[in-house]
């Protein structure tokens, strides 16, 4: 595909033409925060709204994991609306997720955390109330420990393994504020059509979705993001 060139943040930079913004900026070492982007998801799923950038001539900030790279393209990834609107979408996900950091599993290789240090951002904020769903663990599992009381969802899993992997094992269940992941009337997931894969504990960003046996979280963005 022919390459253009665009800015970001008043640099050029050069990319295939139609490629997502989020992808190009990465590769030129340009820090988009991202939860819920896979690079090789046909249809973006946009939940997290922490790749929020300013565009010119958009009417408002648009997410870069579903903005197609154009020749001429102006973009600011570090605005005082982008800023501010990140850092609200953060708390948003921060209010529904257990804290503090200390004692949990994920701690030191978590991927709220590496967000909240690149992007100088607090895990706790004193006046967000937290609401913050108290669901069963289920280690039916031979292999893996789920416990969707710190997911986040970012819909990662549920893409790879309905999408890629065709197992239809997890997805999303119930609406509104209940939403979470689950599987099908509740199943344990020892008894669903799981494959054991892995990969929801190779892409899950904050260990909802572990492997027994103390294995780390992949939270990294190049351990993520081409993951097919």
């Amino acid at each position: 595909m022919k390459r253009v060139t665009f800015t970001i943040d008043g640099r050029e930079v050069a990319a295939a033409g139609g490629r997502r913004l989020l992808w190009a900026a990465l590769d030129a070492g340009i820090t988009i925060p991202h939860l819920c982007a896979l690079e090789q998801m046909p249809l973006p799923f946009g939940g997290c709204r922490l790749c929020l950038v300013e565009v010119d001539g958009a009417p408002e900030p648009v997410t870069a994991c579903s903005l197609p790279v154009a020749s001429g393209l102006r973009v600011r990834t570090d605005t005082p609306l982008v800023r501010r609107l990140v850092r609200r979408s953060f708390e948003l996900i921060l209010s529904a997720h257990p804290l503090p950091c200390r004692g949990c599993h994920a701690h030191g290789h978590c991927g709220l955390q590496d967000i909240a240090a690149k992007l100088d951002l607090k895990l706790r904020h004193p006046g967000l109330e937290t609401v913050v769903k108290k669901l069963p663990l289920d280690d039916s599992h031979p292999g893996i420990i789920f416990d969707p009381s710190f997911c986040v969802l970012c819909g990662l899993c549920v893409y790879l393994c309905n999408d890629v992997e065709k197992a239809h094992a997890i997805d999303f269940v119930r609406r509104g504020l209940d939403m979470s992941v689950g599987t099908a009337q509740g199943r344990p997931l020892a008894l669903t059509s799981c494959t054991s894969c892995m990969r929801c504990t190779e892409v899950c960003p904050v260990g909802a979705f572990r492997r027994k046996g103390g294995g780390k979280t992949a939270n990294r963005v190049e351990k993520r993001r081409k993951m097919g």
